[in-house]
């Protein structure tokens, strides 16, 4: 049995990508910050509810505490991420981007150490770092795709941020499969439900990372068609 934790599944992908994997057999520890939704989400699935919320050190570890009562943790999905302003950037404080930062890249961080210790005991660890396209220099300088179109300068700058930090993960623990996925332009309630994509399609490459077998790559930044070119 495949034991896997999901950041901020309490809804969209998260949610999603937790319902297809307990479909898939795994058993899922749903981790959110809000317990109320949180509770209702798990209990809608079939899932274990775990609080956590990532910005919050003690929180990490009380959730890392809580998850070891399975024994080991198989599969980390750090999925929770937050979008921060749109538009100009001359409207950009140090707080905005200190907000974005916290949860996109430094909560991954925090969770990422907090669990290693449970990956450690898995025999096939893997690591996925929900990451996007909007972090890709030549997505964002391509005119025909949807995110050179959108100027979100936080949340682009933390995802390419993101995606980096996965490759150097990769380099640095040898013992642990760590890849990054872009779920695509996908219907959710960051993009007002505008995205192109269902969420089953926005979960596709996060849920192949998630059941792939031992020896599978490490490193890799890949959307629902594959591995994306590294840019």
């Amino acid at each position: 049995m495949t034991i896997t934790f999901i950041t901020g599944a309490n809804k969209g992908i998260g949610r999603e990508t937790a319902r297809r994997l307990i479909a898939c057999g795994h058993t899922v520890l749903l981790g959110a910050r809000d317990r109320e939704r949180g509770a209702e989400a798990a209990a809608a699935l079939g899932a274990r509810f775990v609080p956590i919320d990532v910005t919050d050190d003690a929180s990490v570890a009380a959730a890392a505490d809580v998850a070891g009562h399975e024994g080991r943790i198989d599969v980390l999905i750090n999925n929770a991420g937050v979008q921060g302003p749109f538009g100009d950037p001359g409207d950009l404080t140090a707080a905005d981007a200190r907000a974005v930062l916290d949860v996109n890249v430094v909560g991954v961080v925090r969770t990422t150490t907090a669990f290693l210790p449970l990956l450690r005991r898995s025999d096939d660890p893997v690591i996925i770092n929900v990451s996007s396209g909007m972090g890709s220099l030549a997505f964002t300088h391509d005119p025909g795709r949807s995110e050179s179109h959108v100027v979100v300068p936080l949340y682009a700058s933390s995802k390419a941020a993101l995606t980096m930090l996965t490759t150097q993960y990769a380099k640095g623990l040898k013992d642990i499969r760590v890849n990054a996925a872009d779920p695509g332009y996908t219907a959710t309630d960051m993009n007002g439900h505008s995205g192109p994509q269902t969420l089953t399609e926005g979960t596709d490459a996060i849920v192949a990372l998630a059941t792939e077998g031992p020896g599978a790559g490490t490193g890799r930044f890949v959307d629902r068609q594959g591995e994306i070119a590294r840019s």
